[in-house]
């Protein structure tokens, strides 16, 4: 048991039927899943959208999953390649977005809790001004907690180029921290 614990790779419960398992991927995984849209969609609407529909494909998949990854990373690639789609979609590129960032929460009355939503949006906002390819790297790798081997995987690219893209991500970060 405390092995499963410690595990960086958590598991559904064997006995769970198909429909028990998607609710538990679901709690498990439904914030990171729309997390990951919406660093490539920019739209809180459409993440959740596309989520519904990674779900969906789970529950239809869920019996060709052969265990050669973790759910997590399985669950994961099914949302990059539903945010790809949706990208080259016709749809998508004839929309006008005007939901970004729509982080609307109560206001708080303690300095430091004020602070630091501050500080999360501010660096928040500098990731979503990213360039795909350096954004998505580096949510993965500090927001998602993945190796750059499981980005590597994730996103079919050499993890030299990982290293290189979280590299150039962190400087443009870093470039326009300092022009703040």
């Amino acid at each position: 048991m405390i092995e499963e614990i410690n595990s960086s790779k958590v598991e559904p419960p064997n006995y769970l039927d198909r429909e028990d398992k998607l609710k538990w991927l679901m709690s498990t995984y439904g914030n990171d899943v729309i997390r990951v849209a919406y660093t490539y969609l920019k739209q809180r609407q459409l993440a959740e959208d596309v989520a519904q529909d990674v779900f969906i494909k789970c529950y239809e998949k869920m019996d060709d999953f052969r265990n050669e990854s973790s759910y997590k990373t399985w669950i994961l690639k099914i949302t990059v390649n539903k945010c790809k789609d949706v990208l080259k979609s016709w749809a998508f590129k004839n929309l006008l977005f005007t939901d970004y960032f729509g982080n609307k929460q109560e206001d708080r009355t303690i300095e430091s809790k004020l602070l630091k939503k501050e500080e999360s949006q501010l660096i928040s906002q500098q990731v979503m001004e990213l360039p795909l390819k350096l954004r998505e790297v580096i949510i993965l790798f500090y927001y998602q907690e993945f190796s750059i081997e499981e980005i590597s995987v994730l996103l079919k690219v050499n993890s030299n180029t990982i290293k290189t893209r979280l590299h150039r991500g962190r400087l443009k970060l870093k470039q326009s921290f300092e022009g703040e």
